[in-house]
């Protein structure tokens, strides 16, 4: 007999399985097996053993089993812890601006503006904002600039400009309320004031971009807008201001909001200041405040 036939028949050789119970030893059943039959079972199995681990390293065991899922996984929690370190890198730089802003208020030396604050502490909003980018202050600005910055202006001379200078610019009322001073620049009063309730909004009174936005002992939060033709708006004691350096904003758009702060202030009001080519003008002859 040759080796394929014994090969054969020891395939093809059927077993009979007979499962009986221990106590009586009756018949429970009975199913015929050969090596054949055992050895696709054991075949197919396996295959499926096989598709079944390789769905579950896919889908739910596919953090454990998987290195470029655990890759992607550190990569991206990488990202986010980096994104968190530069977030606190930043608010540690503003509170230590904030803290030297503050020392050197206590110390009697001038307050830092929103400016330097810019620069120290990077800002993606801030560099995305289009007026940052294309914002240049003139001659006429820089003069102003220096006399936010505590410069006394002493003899100054207001040019004589009519309310038709701009006769097509229409201003919008900063705040509504009533005028507790008048613009009187021999008394370095370079504006009004005006009273107005508690927490109420400051508005824009044209379009324009924001050159300043600071804090400083004597005007507290100030904020000042360039417009076209040389024009600034200046606003002055805010509680809070709304708007960063190099911000474009429409007229009418609200700006900040009313406050009491400084020490040049004795209630909540709002001092607004117009210049003109570093020239102080007066509000009343341009906006209604009542």
């Amino acid at each position: 007999m040759s080796i394929r036939i014994k090969i054969r028949n020891w395939l093809t050789e059927k077993y009979l399985i007979v499962i009986r119970k221990k106590q009586d030893f009756s018949v429970v059943g009975s199913f015929n097996v050969s090596f054949s039959r055992a050895i696709i079972l054991g075949v197919l199995s396996l295959s499926v053993i096989f598709f079944i681990s390789l769905v579950l390293t896919r889908t739910i065991l596919r953090q454990w089993f998987d290195p470029v899922y655990m890759e992607t996984e550190n990569t991206a929690n990488i990202l986010m812890l980096s994104d968190i370190v530069d977030s606190l890198s930043i608010a540690v730089s503003q509170k230590d601006a904030y803290l030297a802003n503050i020392q050197g208020i206590i110390s009697g030396n001038e307050a830092l503006d929103s400016i330097g604050l810019e620069e120290s502490v990077p800002n993606a909003a801030q560099s995305a904002s289009p007026g940052s980018a294309n914002f240049s202050p003139s001659e006429a600005t820089l003069s102003i600039l220096d006399e936010f910055k505590s410069a006394t202006i002493e003899n100054s001379n207001p040019i004589g400009i009519s309310s038709t200078s701009f006769a097509e610019t229409f201003f919008f009322t900063p705040v509504k309320g009533v005028l507790t001073a008048v613009f009187a620049p021999q008394e370095d009063h370079f504006g009004v004031d005006i009273v107005a309730k508690e927490n109420e909004p400051v508005m824009a009174i044209a379009d324009g971009t924001v050159i300043l936005a600071s804090w400083t002992l004597d005007t507290g939060y100030i904020l000042s807008v360039q417009h076209s033709n040389e024009l600034i708006s200046i606003y002055k004691h805010n509680s809070v201001i709304l708007k960063k350096v190099g911000d474009l904003v429409r007229a009418g758009e609200i700006i900040s909001i009313i406050g009491n702060t400084g020490e040049l202030t004795t209630g909540q009001h709002l001092h607004f200041e117009l210049w003109y080519k570093g020239t102080p003008l007066n509000p009343q002859e341009f906006i209604t405040f009542d």
